[in-house]
């Protein structure tokens, strides 16, 4: 990493700062172990994706349309990105993507296409439409320096922390608090079986990998992009997995403990935080979206 990547992050905070919120931190405890969780759930959109998206938007030139190809959180994110700026937007995505996340793409004014069975395909899709302005899921400098802000945001309001920890999809987000977060460990997470950083930092380079999880929609990428890859490869980044069983619990607890409802992927953290896999005297766990039909 140069210097002028932690400069980044702080220039997208002041681009994105009139259109996203500041969301709080909790500082609390479970069974006699403090921890602080930064609520990015509780961002518009309902997940951290839309500082990336808006970020990627207000820099450079501006497009006439946008298009970008997702799970659900980075097409919810780009669709009210660009219905924000006032421009047009299509979201591919897999015919998986859930119901929940298709429902809030179109109540955005975006125009989803069902593409392919996997995130893969759907951007294999959406690369053919040429007259618009692609917006990346992760492999994005632009749209990593605004999932850094999330990082920037922690470091100012919970200075103590000293580690932080977040689910990886594709690693924007990990790659971007990894610049944004000031020396601070960061701790990736990821399914057993929806691994694509762990078996990418394993291999030296990014690998396909298997995409199987409760949490696929948001963690689903079968591969880690270039961009975020070269970022944490370098880093010290730890990884660590949990398995499908130990996030639905971990998901449950949120919801008992504190009242607070997310998707699974987003309690992929407090999984492997629970399971004593995190290390740290004061971890900030990011919860990253609530983009799912909850029940309690």
């Amino acid at each position: 990493m140069t210097a002028t990547h932690s400069a980044e992050v702080t220039a997208a905070a002041d681009r994105i700062r009139r259109y996203v919120r500041r969301t709080p931190v909790l500082r609390t405890e479970l069974d006699g172990r403090p921890l602080v969780m930064k609520l990015e759930q509780l961002q518009r959109t309902g997940s951290f994706k839309l500082r990336g998206a808006l970020n990627a938007l207000l820099s450079g030139a501006r497009p006439e349309r946008v298009v970008t190809a997702s799970g659900g959180n980075h097409g919810i994110g780009v669709a009210t990105a660009a219905a924000i700026l006032g421009l047009p937007a299509t979201v591919y995505a897999p015919v998986s993507i859930p119901d929940s996340k298709a429902r809030r793409i179109e109540e955005t004014g975006g125009r989803l296409v069902r593409a392919g069975s996997t995130y893969a395909e759907a951007v294999a899709a959406a690369r053919e439409v040429t007259d618009a302005r692609y917006v990346e899921a992760y492999n994005d400098r632009d749209v990593i320096a605004g999932q850094g802000t999330v990082a920037l945001e922690i470091v100012e309001d919970a200075p103590e922390v000293d580690a932080i920890v977040a689910a990886v999809g594709g690693g924007g987000l990990t790659a971007g608090i990894t610049v944004g977060s000031g020396g601070r460990m960061t701790v990736a997470v990821e399914p057993e079986h929806c691994s694509c950083l762990h078996q990418a930092l394993a291999a030296g380079h990014p690998v396909d990998a298997e995409v199987n999880s409760v949490a696929s929609s948001a963690l689903g990428a079968t591969r880690v992009g270039e961009v975020p890859f070269e970022i944490l490869s370098g880093s010290g980044i730890r990884s660590v997995l949990v398995t499908d069983e130990e996030i639905l619990a971990a998901r449950d607890l949120l919801w008992r403990e504190f009242r607070l409802a997310v998707e699974p992927a987003a309690a992929a953290p407090f999984a492997a935080w629970r399971a004593g896999r995190v290390p740290g005297e004061l971890p900030c766990l990011v919860v990253c979206g609530a983009n799912a039909d909850w029940t309690p």
